[in-house]
């Protein structure tokens, strides 16, 4: 089961994101930009996500995915179920919510340095 230890460890190692706390959630952010957060319980994920992608998303995989709080709605983003995903999942969401925060230039040096 993925933790927040499992978030923590991966989201710190991304360039210019910074960790805080925000009304009981963990919360990963570039600069002003939040890209993930974390329930105060520990079981679900906030993470960036198209809001047009993501019905169809939380559809294909309702055990999983859940649609954002209502206050939520307007931006891109999506929750996940902690329980529910494995590393490589984790590591593949909280990613791709990072590059759509940091200039493209930034992420493009990311990939380049994380290939194996």
């Amino acid at each position: 089961m993925i933790t927040v230890d499992h978030v923590r460890r991966l989201a710190l190692s991304l360039p210019r994101t910074e960790e805080k706390l925000v009304r009981d959630r963990i919360t990963f952010r570039v600069g002003k930009i939040v890209y993930a957060t974390i329930s105060p319980d520990e079981t679900l994920m906030g993470f960036g996500f198209p809001k047009e992608e993501r019905a169809a998303l939380v559809a294909g995989e309702p055990d999983k995915f859940l649609m954002p709080i209502p206050s939520d709605e307007r931006y891109n983003w999506v929750r996940v179920r902690l329980a529910a995903i494995d590393e490589a999942e984790m590591r593949e969401l909280v990613v791709d919510s990072w590059r759509m925060c940091v200039p493209k230039r930034v992420a493009a040096a990311y990939a380049e340095t994380s290939q194996p």
